[in-house]
């Protein structure tokens, strides 16, 4: 600590006595001072969440290497419909961020309360293909001593669940041209092809349609931005296995992150 204070020290008496070197000094000194901001994924292992125990990893990792943030990643424990995300609690009462990309999991109460209290508190998401039903569970599921959320998917996503299109056509992706300036479209390109199958959604609610998605004749909402309450959402349909290996998704889904934490995305090599 005495170390760090002197360092400090150091630094803000340079500034003064330097004025060439005064930004330089500012950016040394916040990356010193200021908290990094702390991501935390929350995901589920089933064979029908398109891998997302193997692609999440991997993508908090560049995260972490290529920006310097802090990630956290609680994989569900137990059964799809009594399962738990271990050491919840203390770790989302540090986060900044919270990521979702789970499936169709029921929660001990407790938990579930912790979840929609982060959104009580106006904290932001953003969410991955299968959070759109996150937390639907039908009701001949449910297991003594735990709950569902439906109410996740209207209320803090902005839609329904309206199904899926056929798995072989993929989809075609398009920026909304609309809003084809937004931050989180920085460096996106117009147009690319997703191998994951249409998701069909109604009742969108407030939202602000980024992509869209066509398979044939089908055309869908597929990423999307809204407040819930006060709450920043970004909720993307996207998420197959290989989107996470194509330039324009991950792009997409890091300008969302830096989008969701109010930040400006810092440019790296």
């Amino acid at each position: 600590m005495h170390s760090f204070l002197i360092k400090c020290y150091g630094l803000l008496l340079i500034c003064f006595l330097t004025p060439i070197t005064k930004g330089f000094c500012a950016t040394e000194a916040d990356s010193l001072l200021i908290k990094k901001p702390q991501i935390v994924f929350l995901v589920s292992r089933d064979t029908h969440n398109y891998e997302a125990d193997k692609t999440i990893p991997v993508f908090a990792s560049k995260l972490e290497k290529q920006y310097g943030l802090v990630t956290t990643l609680l994989m569900a424990e137990g059964e799809r419909t009594a399962a738990h995300f271990p050491r919840l609690q203390e770790v989302l009462a540090k986060a900044d961020l919270l990521v979702i990309f789970a499936r169709r999991l029921a929660l001990p109460p407790e938990q579930m309360n912790i979840i929609k209290n982060w959104f009580d508190r106006g904290k932001p998401l953003v969410g991955i293909r299968t959070a759109n039903h996150a937390f639907s569970i039908a009701k001949n599921e449910l297991k003594q001593g735990y709950v569902d959320w439906w109410d996740f998917v209207p209320d803090i996503l902005g839609c329904l669940n309206d199904g899926y299109g056929p798995v072989e056509p993929g989809t075609d992706v398009s920026i909304a041209k609309e809003q084809k300036n937004h931050e989180i479209l920085k460096n996106v390109p117009e147009a690319w092809h997703s191998n994951g199958n249409l998701y069909r959604v109604s009742g969108t609610t407030l939202i602000t349609p980024l992509l869209t998605g066509n398979a044939g004749a089908d055309t869908q909402p597929i990423a999307w931005t809204r407040l819930a309450g006060k709450s920043r959402i970004f909720y993307t349909s996207l998420g197959h296995p290989d989107d996470f290996t194509a330039a324009p998704f991950i792009t997409l889904l890091t300008n969302a992150v830096f989008w969701a934490l109010e930040l400006k995305k810092p440019n790296t090599p």
